[in-house]
């Protein structure tokens, strides 16, 4: 379906909106920065600004849901005779190989790195994030093995997933802040993947195959 004027217009507020806050809180840091000044720069009402970001994390961090169901939407999307552990690896393998921005392998992903790692709200927001990510990838490895609600292999098995998604990201997030290129922190970002593959175990590693 078509995206309607309406549609087209809230998505490029919204953008605007993104993107003037994050040019603000690049430049002075999250802390430094108001909802209010970010509605003044962007020329919208602080009201305009809340209801597209409901808490003003959310503008800094306005992918977070893609992020939160990163895991499942691979292990939904495995392949006949792929473990979700296999799925996962071999995607996060393609993302780091193509040096993806979305695993932050990009020149200057760096400044966003510092303004998180200066600011404790942001901090305890990925935190936040990285508990919902468990507890989506629970959910969806619970529904594709049809495991009961007391069996904690779901659990297990997507707490290292988890794990797996949490080291790398920040071992390119620390990489980047050490001023180093992303194409070289691609190479040995999937030497790491390799190392984690072998430090996780044979249950792990074959558990949800998809047999059709």
């Amino acid at each position: 379906m078509a995206e309607g004027l309406r549609e087209r217009k809230k998505r490029q507020t919204r953008q605007h909106i993104s993107d003037v806050a994050t040019g603000l809180f690049l430049e002075r840091g999250f802390d430094a920065v108001t909802v209010a000044e970010v509605a003044e720069a962007a020329e919208v009402s602080v009201n305009t600004v809340y209801n597209y970001f409901p808490a003003k994390e959310d503008l800094f961090l306005d992918r977070s849901k893609g992020v939160i169901t990163r895991l499942s939407r691979q292990v939904r999307a495995r392949d006949v005779g792929e473990s979700a552990a296999a799925a996962v690896l071999r995607e996060m393998r393609a993302g780091v190989e193509a040096v993806s921005p979305f695993y932050g392998l990009v020149d200057g992903y760096d400044r966003f790195a510092r303004v998180v790692e200066a600011s404790p709200s942001l901090r305890s927001r990925l935190w936040r994030l990285q508990q919902d990510t468990l507890v989506d990838i629970v959910e969806i490895l619970t529904t594709e093995t049809g495991a009961d609600p007391d069996d904690v292999l779901p659990l297990l098995v997507g707490g290292q997933l988890a794990w797996v998604q949490t080291t790398l990201m920040g071992y390119i997030g620390h990489q980047m802040m050490a001023g180093r290129k992303a194409v070289d922190v691609s190479r040995d970002a999937l030497v790491l993947l390799d190392e984690m593959e072998e430090v996780l175990g044979e249950k792990v590693l074959n558990y949800a195959v998809r047999t059709a």
